[in-house]
């Protein structure tokens, strides 16, 4: 196709044409994904974070710097790649006849000692949020402001879920649907959790570190599992991969680019 393109290659074998694609420097490559983040105060909110993360280095106790982000995961095991025997045999995602059941995880990562806090729940509500926070408070319960990173979902700035912490400044507002209200409901838990959110420029995950720890958890547990009919036992794998994590991890620091070595 590139041959009879050129006038120059008209003609010639299919290796002289990749002779000279060779010397030129181009190969035939599979595409990626690609969006870049439309948002207009990207670099702004990159740096507030990074002025946090530089706090939280100079005074770790005072205050700590966290990434969160959610996960959901099925009972019908993920296709991938993996080893098989050679020939026509391939891998095989062992499904379940029943409902492809979802579960989902909530999770924060300490951007300097590779702890892990999460819960898992069949649904991240604005109460599940909101117990969480209080969980986060717990294990930093020395720590004058707690600073959290993450992303825009609307139910992250609820007002139940910003009842329970201090008063929120938004430099940049995040957007929130027209028909929530503004006030928390009677049942919401007040309190003034000296959490602090820091939002990501929108539709940046590749600034949220946490993300790597949902495809190392993936790539251990999730793709081609088992446990298709046995929905429990996954639970208990994913919680047993992320308590790897309870007390932080140097290996885990590196792995989603925290540690420059």
């Amino acid at each position: 196709m590139i041959a009879e393109v050129f006038d120059w290659l008209q003609g010639r074998a299919a290796g002289v044409v990749w002779g000279v694609l060779n010397r030129l420097g181009i190969h035939y490559k599979r595409a990626r994904d690609y969006l870049h983040s439309p948002d207009p105060h990207y670099q702004a909110k990159r740096a507030l974070i990074a002025e946090h993360r530089a706090r939280a280095e100079r005074e770790p106790a005072r205050f700590p710097l966290l990434y969160l982000d959610e996960l959901s995961y099925y009972r019908q095991p993920e296709l991938a790649w993996a080893y098989e025997a050679a020939g026509h045999s391939q891998p095989l995602a062992r499904r379940s006849y029943a409902s492809n059941t979802c579960f989902r995880l909530v999770a924060a990562l300490d951007a300097l000692t590779g702890q892990v806090i999460y819960t898992q729940r069949s649904h991240i509500t604005t109460a599940c949020l909101s117990d969480f926070f209080g969980q986060i408070r717990a294990a930093y319960p020395q720590a004058e402001t707690i600073a959290i990173v993450l992303d825009n979902w609307p139910v992250h700035f609820h007002p139940d879920v910003l009842c329970r912490l201090r008063p929120q400044h938004f430099p940049w507002p995040p957007h929130l649907p027209a028909n929530w209200p503004t006030e928390p409901q009677r049942k919401a838990i007040r309190d003034t959790l000296p959490i602090q959110l820091l939002c990501l420029p929108t539709y940046a995950s590749w600034l949220n570190p946490i993300e790597k720890l949902w495809r190392w958890l993936k790539q251990d547990v999730i793709r081609l599992h088992r446990c298709a009919d046995d929905w429990p036992r996954l639970k208990s794998l994913v919680a047993a991969f992320l308590d790897r994590f309870l007390t932080g991890s140097l290996d885990l620091l590196r792995y989603v680019g925290l540690l420059p070595y």
